[in-house]
């Protein structure tokens, strides 16, 4: 049985398990603010996606990952459209995600309905990286 929920304080060394880019401070900063969720399978945690707000008022998807011996079974998927439900019903009515430009997710987010809307590029070290590549979605009614 799936169980998608609100990311709590005992979850922390599992989620570190799959998120390498954020402190423990912001950890706690999620926990609090009820800006990540864990996708559980059973009991196990599999998966996680945290958000913050984009220009302050845009909800930003910063992370969606799903444990390697889950992913293509389309856990990601329900994960995010749980994401975006939950958006729609604190009244948003657009949503934004990116992903490198080397990174196969950008396939996974335009099958989900997210439309391309430009990149950014970090030339400048020690934070040079490929392009990312920014999409939008209109969530007032549902696309699957």
């Amino acid at each position: 049985m799936l169980t998608i929920r609100c990311v709590e304080p005992e979850d922390k060394s599992f989620w570190f398990t799959l998120d390498k880019h954020i402190s423990e401070k912001e950890f706690f900063r999620k926990v609090r603010d009820k800006t990540g969720y864990v996708l559980l399978q059973d009991t196990e945690p599999i998966g996680l996606l945290r958000y913050n707000l984009f220009w302050d008022n845009t909800p930003f998807c910063n992370l969606l990952y799903i444990a390697p011996a889950h992913q293509k079974k389309g856990l990601g998927k329900k994960l995010m459209l749980y994401w975006e439900d939950e958006m729609r019903a604190l009244g948003y009515e657009w949503i934004m995600t990116s992903t490198q430009a080397d990174e196969d997710a950008q396939h996974f987010y335009r099958k989900m309905g997210y439309q391309d809307a430009g990149a950014l590029i970090i030339n400048i070290p020690p934070a040079a990286q490929p392009a990312e590549l920014f999409f939008i979605k209109a969530i007032e009614t549902r696309q699957s």
